[in-house]
């Protein structure tokens, strides 16, 4: 049997809330479009890091960020009517870099590919 810590469920139930909070209320043209990729949170349920990937350029990442700043207050306020914790923990949004950096790595296996194939 898996058992898994209250940290790792609340984590969960956060993604999903976050992502129909981003879905259906926020109106920010700067969040449309953004996907949460992955929610961590501490053991003690005080701080989330909110992991969110975004298509498009440095400039849409930079616009995401801003986008998730203004937007904070609103978020944490509705997620602690939706969840029932105790306390709400601190958001901190984080760019979800893996995205980028499977791209990078498939690139440069079709250049070794096309590479090895003209030899």
């Amino acid at each position: 049997m898996i058992r898994y810590k209250r940290a790792e469920r609340v984590a969960g139930v956060l993604q999903k809330e976050l992502s129909e909070l981003l879905l259906r209320k926020i109106k920010d043209p700067r969040l449309s479009l953004v996907t949460i990729t992955h929610v961590s949170i501490t053991d003690d349920l005080r701080s989330a890091r909110i992991y969110f990937a975004v298509a498009g350029s440095q400039e849409r990442i930079l616009k995401a960020r801003a986008g998730f700043r203004s937007a904070t207050g609103y978020l944490r306020q509705n997620l602690s009517r939706r969840l029932a914790l105790k306390c709400m923990p601190a958001l901190k949004f984080v760019y979800d870099e893996s995205f980028d950096r499977a791209a990078n790595i498939d690139k440069l296996l079709k250049t070794i590919a096309t590479e090895a194939n003209s030899t």
